[in-house]
C-alpha cells in the first residue's frame, strides 16, 4: 500500500519559498531548514506535507511526488510491473528512495518509511 508522503516543489531560493509558503498555507517547517531542503507541515492538524527542494533548472517540470512505502523494494517492483521505469540516478550512500518514472515520463520517488 502506498500513500503520498510529500509533494516536492522545486524552487531556486529555499529561504524565499519558505517565507512565502509558510504564510500562504499557514504551514511551519517540520525540521530545521537548510539551504537546499525543507519540509513544511500544517501548523495545526493534519494535511499533505510540502517539501521545498532547491533546483537549478528554470524549467517548469521541477515537481514530483514522494510515495511512502513500508516495503520499498516490493512497491517499486509492483510499480515497474504496472508500467513505471527505473530512472538512471546518482544516489547518495544513505538514500532511502528510488526514482521511477510513470509511462508519461513523470518522475516520482518511492521512499522507505516503515508502515505506509
Amino acid at each position: 500500500m502506498l500513500r503520498i508522503g510529500s509533494v516536492v516543489w522545486g524552487v531556486q531560493d529555499v529561504r524565499r519559498a519558505l517565507e512565502f509558503w509558510t504564510q500562504a498555507l499557514d504551514y511551519r517547517p517540520r525540521d530545521e531548514p537548510d539551504d537546499d531542503w525543507v519540509v513544511l507541515v500544517p501548523r495545526e492538524g493534519h494535511g499533505v506535507q510540502l517539501a521545498l527542494k532547491r533546483v537549478t533548472s528554470p524549467q517548469a517540470r521541477r515537481h514530483h511526488l514522494d510515495l511512502y512505502a513500508g516495503d520499498q523494494a516490493a512497491e517499486a517492483g509492483r510499480l515497474v510491473g504496472l508500467g513505471a521505469v527505473r530512472v538512471e540516478w546518482t544516489y547518495e550512500p544513505d538514500a532511502d528512495y528510488v526514482v521511477l518514472a510513470d509511462p508519461d515520463g513523470n518522475r516520482f520517488c518511492v521512499v522507505q518509511k516503515g508502515e505506509a
